[in-house]
């Protein structure tokens, strides 16, 4: 795994108007949608590129990449049929600094590209940010009884390091749990099936 050099104070400052592309591309086994992109990510122009985030770590454990990628790899995943996407495209130094407002249109817009996109099921990184977006207060970390067309929905805990609620083991668990469930159901010719 390759490392890049820390943003500068002004990179980050300036990162505060970033968005990041998607990670994505039609009929993926999983879109994995962040809650928004830190300042960290703005920054480098990568998903989960802070130093202490657990996604790509969590990703390698659960089985769902060959080995551990860096930020910078992102692009890679498309071939594994996995994707990167988030609730809210605003740039911030923490997720409460985004409104229930922007949650909720961020919802919507997730909804959008999930019918476009098609894919096999849609991973949302953060119970808060499900349960606001898409205004289930009871949700619970898992698989949700409601799907969007014939995309699965689940929800896995926030990798962020400020995640105290879980460690990277048990992060690294629920998306194997996922993985587990995909691959009982996986076509044969299905891209990054294993």
């Amino acid at each position: 795994m390759r490392r890049t050099s820390a943003p500068t104070a002004a990179q980050l400052e300036a990162a505060k108007t970033a968005t990041i592309p998607d990670v994505a591309g039609p009929g993926l086994r999983v879109l994995f949608c962040g809650i928004n992109p830190g300042l960290w990510s703005g920054a480098t122009g990568h998903h989960f590129a802070r130093p202490g985030n657990r996604f790509w770590p969590a990703l390698y454990r659960s089985g769902f990449t060959p080995r551990q990628l860096a930020p910078q790899e992102q692009q890679e995943l498309v071939a594994l049929g996995l994707g990167i996407t988030n609730v809210v495209a605003r740039t911030t130094a923490k997720a409460d600094e985004l409104t229930a407002e922007e949650y909720r249109a961020g919802g919507a817009a997730l909804v959008e590209r999930v019918e476009r996109l098609r894919p096999r099921a849609l991973a949302v990184l953060g119970i808060g940010a499900y349960r606001t977006a898409f205004r289930r207060p009871k949700a619970v970390v898992g698989p949700q009884p409601e799907g969007i067309g014939g995309t699965q929905v689940w929800v896995l805990p926030n990798p962020s390091g400020l995640n105290a609620h879980y460690t990277l083991e048990g992060i690294a668990a629920e998306f194997r749990t996922l993985r587990d469930t995909l691959a009982g159901s996986a076509p044969e010719s299905e891209p990054g099936a294993r």
